[in-house]
């Protein structure tokens, strides 16, 4: 029996098991890398961004321990110049590594678009599909719904809508149903959200990393887009497409609350009187404008502050 030939398998099976375990292992600690999942949309992404990093760490693992197998095991002697062995293609071993990366690749790619494809067709109905107590509770009292007419109209809707308007540079949320308009994003826990996002000037990037959601707004277009918070705090909104000198400083709050809370902010905004929002951009661009230095070139005006009910 060929001893050298039972090492190797014997060192292949170890090493094989070794990294496909730490790749595993690697690969769920790329959760805890992302910001806290605060949508229900939220575990696809991160799931898909695991099965990535599982995926790298084998490979970087596996690549790294033929290069220290080859170091170690089969470097040439000290004053060894003499030319390696001539050895010719192998035919079976060109087809195994050529298809071994296009199966990967195609699994991949088949995986992200079936994550893409479930984030854009889902709607109210595919509530159940997280498992969220709330709405399996909300939807089986529909079936069994006692309640008056009078205290049904009191309900809030099932699918919350909302216009948003990106410009350069600043974001303006509407809402539609109480006439309230602000720069401050407030959406209700638990309950399908529906945004009309639109443009007014160039392509815009609608992305908020604890949602996992990003949206491209491109000029001329109304894009519906929808998602589900599922947890309450404030996060960010942050636009993700270059839009022009004053990009960075088009951020918006976004307040995730209870539903109770949420109709008590839509009470007290309503009732606000309009004020001019404030604006980074107009403040960073009259400043760099009253200055005597004089940079060599124009700089796109920002766009008026809007008039809102809830300035944030």
């Amino acid at each position: 029996m060929n001893m050298r030939l039972v090492f190797n398998i014997f060192l292949l099976v170890t090493l094989g098991t070794i990294i496909t375990i730490a790749s595993y292992f690697i690969g769920q600690q790329a959760y805890s890398w992302l910001p806290p999942q605060a949508a229900a949309e939220s575990h696809l992404i991160d799931d898909l961004f695991s099965f990535l990093v599982t995926i790298g760490a084998f490979i970087f693992l596996g690549v790294t321990c033929a290069i220290l197998y080859s170091v170690f095991f089969h470097r040439a002697g000290e004053y060894d110049f003499s030319d390696g062995p001539h050895i010719e293609g192998n035919i079976t071993l060109e087809v195994i590594w050529t298809a071994i990366p296009i199966m990967l690749v195609l699994l991949i790619a088949g995986y992200s678009y079936d994550v893409y494809e479930q984030m854009a067709i889902q709607g109210p109905s595919h509530l159940l599909h997280f498992n969220n107590p709330i709405h399996i509770q909300a939807a089986f009292a529909e079936e069994t719904n006692t309640q008056t007419p009078a205290e049904t109209e009191k309900q809030p809707p099932e699918l919350e809508q909302i216009n948003v308007i990106a410009k350069q540079w600043a974001w303006v949320f509407q809402y539609p149903e109480q006439g309230i308009t602000s720069t401050e994003l407030h959406l209700p826990s638990d309950r399908r959200i529906r945004l009309a996002l639109k443009s007014e000037d160039v392509l815009h990037g609608f992305y908020i990393p604890a949602f996992r959601v990003k949206q491209d707004i491109v000029p001329g277009k109304n894009i519906d887009f929808e998602f589900t918070p599922t947890r309450t705090g404030e996060y960010r909104l942050t636009d993700s497409q270059y839009s022009g000198t004053y990009f960075a400083t088009m951020q918006a709050n976004v307040v995730v609350e209870s539903p109770a809370e949420y109709q008590e902010w839509l009470e007290k905004a309503v009732s606000s009187t309009p004020t001019a929002a404030e604006n980074q951009a107009i403040t960073e661009y009259t400043q760099n404008h009253n200055q005597d230095i004089h940079i060599g070139w124009e700089t796109v005006k920002p766009a008026t502050p809007p008039v809102v009910n809830f300035p944030g």
